[in-house]
């Protein structure tokens, strides 16, 4: 439908045809209810899932950059071993005080140095343990989620399935008919629909309140809904209204109970009298 052809459009079929879309809307709302809090249960386990994983590259380069300091701490080790051994063989041959003190304090140089070294190690190979056991922990812990997360999809994929052409009939049908409404108005609804609780953008009057936040409706702003002649929403919550019967809904007006007659002062005497 041209642009031109939608600003034709009475109000009262820009209104019946947002009905008929909230309808429909509607029903594709009550098929993703069926699916219940599947959906959000398995972006949940995804989520979990890349937490885990993340955590594990984490534990493998922690664990890679660990290995790389021991292998430097046991080069170290080496090297001062190396040092000592010499240091110590040329002890035997000093001259003087002089080159005996020098010695000295290099061999406790390379002591010190070798000890922390060693250190080093031990606490490195003791975070290694401690990660190698949050690691496992991690693993068993994503093995549980992935399996959690087959499950639930599976059981979403089946529910899916059972409605996706019933589902995918009924958005083919809204898709038409958004068309044929102003890109405005249908802003505006799927705006209202939105902040609404219950998805409902259009709502009939019923029992003289909103149909969505039950609020009373004056009456003159009734005849105003009922007049069909501009766009009203409520005052209360936003929501386009529409009168009953736009939207089909047949009003059974209740019974007056017919006051019985009241008689006269004479016909009461009389009737006492005969």
């Amino acid at each position: 439908m041209a642009r031109k052809a939608l600003n034709e459009v009475s109000i009262e079929e820009k209104l019946k045809t947002l009905y008929e879309l909230q309808k429909i809307l509607s029903e594709i709302d009550s098929i993703k209810t069926l699916r219940g809090e599947l959906p959000l249960e398995v972006q949940d386990l995804e989520d979990e899932i890349e937490g885990f994983t993340l955590r594990l590259a984490k534990y493998d380069e922690k664990t890679e950059t660990l290995k790389a300091d021991i292998q430097t701490h046991q080069a170290e080790i080496s090297k001062s071993e190396a040092l000592l051994t010499r240091y110590k063989a040329q002890l035997d041959n000093v001259s003087n005080n002089r080159e005996y003190d020098a010695l000295t304090k290099e061999i406790e140089f390379q002591e010190l140095g070798l000890q922390l070294s060693q250190k080093k190690i031990r606490d490195n190979k003791h975070e290694l343990e401690r990660i190698a056991e949050d690691s496992r922990t991690c693993r068993q812990q994503l093995d549980e989620r992935r399996g959690d997360l087959e499950l639930k999809k599976s059981e979403l994929d089946e529910i899916i399935s059972e409605h996706r052409q019933e589902e995918e009939k009924l958005r083919e049908k809204a898709k038409n008919l958004e068309l044929g409404i102003d890109p405005r108005l249908l802003s505006a609804f799927k705006r209202i629909r939105k902040s609404s609780r219950n998805g409902l953008g259009v709502v009939y009057v019923e029992r003289d309140a909103c149909g969505g936040c039950f609020n009373k409706i004056p009456p003159q702003r009734q005849l105003d809904i009922r007049m069909r002649s501009k766009i009203i929403v409520c005052e209360y919550c936003g929501r386009i209204m529409i009168d009953p019967e736009l939207a089909g809904v047949k009003v059974v007006k209740p019974v007056e109970e017919e006051k019985p007659k009241r008689r006269s002062a004479r016909r009461k005497k009389a009737e006492e009298q005969g």
